[in-house]
């Protein structure tokens, strides 16, 4: 099993380029399960969870083709067995992505219940229960969400909760619904607006994207389309908080600041200087960071997703911070590594109290979930001495080359099979 080998305390310098959105990548590449046109991505992140939905697409029947600019090309002319099994999608919760287009296309879908991080409960009951007002006859049996339909019919469908994949699955499968379907309560992140960007070129008919109501008139057929993956606010912003911790300055280039507002003020607070252009964000450190108080909550608020690496930041920060995690309730596994590395942090329910110490010293942590991995990357790079992170196959998931891209920056890191 690969580990990370870091040895801290040298401040990150220079300039990188931002990938691909994990994020928004894999419901666009369900999408192309509504056509059976060629769909050409570019700007494709190459991770594991985009392997593995690869390798799932390409086992109903999806013809895939990769070439050497990170692009991918997937024809689905024919769906030889809408199935997602178990032993593909178990370590990807995103699969469940796959429901909506083939029940939408093929009338019916067998579909794993899926896993991912441990972070806490990620139920997928909106996804079912607004499918089932579309028209859809649906059970759960033996682990498999088992779903059945003739033509899905238009219908408004209010959400209990915000749910990003729960929105992106039945604004997938209403695009081929006949009438129009009204989301209510929808999910407005960003990546929500890249696949409707990308449905709406393929022949959807998709209004009030990034807002929290969304209609959708379904159309017969989508066609074939050619798409770019917008850039991943997630590691733009990982990066950015590495190189505030360590006292750097940093370029990121082929990202969107306007993706990151909540994250970027958040750095402003901590005393970072922060610079924005078209297409890139720099970043410049001079003194101790400032500790931050910050509340986790649906776009466009501060991302759960950027909570870990906050909480690392927070550890070597000038004064207390209080971080209040509202979205899951298994998210702070990350705390108790951290405190190996001699972090002051006290825990209390759903809220994290932080004191920033001094210094931090390395030592061997194991990764819990993605973001917690990348928090403990945050903290070798700012600890002394050397820090050993274990179980990296999490951080593989969500960040591509990601020691490459640090030693471009001048970290001491490797990768130790």
């Amino acid at each position: 099993m690969d580990r990370l080998v870091i040895r801290g305390g040298k401040p990150l310098a220079g300039e990188v380029r931002v990938s691909g959105a994990k994020n928004a990548a894999l419901p666009l590449m369900c999408a192309s399960l509504l056509s059976g046109e060629p769909l050409r991505l570019s700007n494709v992140p190459h991770l594991k969870d985009v392997t593995t939905m690869l390798g799932l697409l390409g086992r109903m029947g999806v013809q895939v083709s990769l070439d050497d600019r990170l692009g991918v090309e997937m024809r689905a002319e024919r769906i030889s067995e809408p199935l997602a099994p178990y032993d593909l999608v178990k370590t990807m919760r995103a699969s469940i992505l796959v429901l909506g287009p083939l029940v939408a296309r093929c009338g019916e879908a067998r579909v794993s219940l899926p896993g991912g991080c441990a972070i806490g409960q990620r139920p997928v009951d909106q996804h079912l229960k607004g499918l089932q007002q579309m028209g859809a006859e649906i059970h759960v049996e033996q682990g498999y969400v088992i779903a059945r339909a003739g033509r899905l019919q238009g219908a408004r469908i209010v959400a209990d909760i915000v749910t990003v994949t729960g929105t992106e699955n039945l604004m997938m499968a209403a695009s081929l619904a006949r009438g129009t379907t009204v989301l209510e309560n929808a999910a407005r992140e960003p990546e929500v607006v890249d696949l409707a960007k990308c449905l709406n070129a393929m022949g959807a008919r998709i209004r009030g994207a990034g807002s929290d109501v969304v209609t959708i008139e379904g159309v017969e057929r989508l066609h074939g389309a050619t798409h770019s993956i917008m850039p991943d606010r997630i590691e733009t912003g990982t990066f950015l908080v590495a190189a505030a911790a360590t006292g750097g300055s940093v370029r990121l280039r082929g990202t969107d600041a306007g993706i990151l507002d909540a994250v970027l003020e958040k750095l402003r607070e901590a005393g970072a200087e922060l610079r924005v252009a078209p297409g890139e964000v720099s970043l410049s450190m001079s003194r101790r960071p400032r500790s931050v108080n910050l509340r986790t909550a649906p776009y466009p608020a501060f991302p759960t997703d950027m909570q870990a690496q906050f909480m690392a930041l927070d550890a070597i920060a000038e004064g207390t911070g209080i971080i209040t995690e509202t979205i899951f309730e298994n998210r702070f596994m990350h705390a108790l590594e951290l405190r190996r590395l001699g972090a002051d942090i006290e825990i209390s329910g759903n809220t994290a109290v932080v004191r920033g110490a001094t210094r931090l010293q390395g030592a061997t942590v194991m990764a819990t979930d993605l973001r917690a991995s990348a928090s403990l990357v945050v903290a070798g790079l700012v600890a002394e001495g050397e820090t050993t992170v274990d179980r990296i196959y999490h951080l593989d998931r969500g960040y591509e080359c990601i020691e490459e891209k640090l030693s471009q920056l001048g970290a001491h890191i490797k990768r130790v099979h």
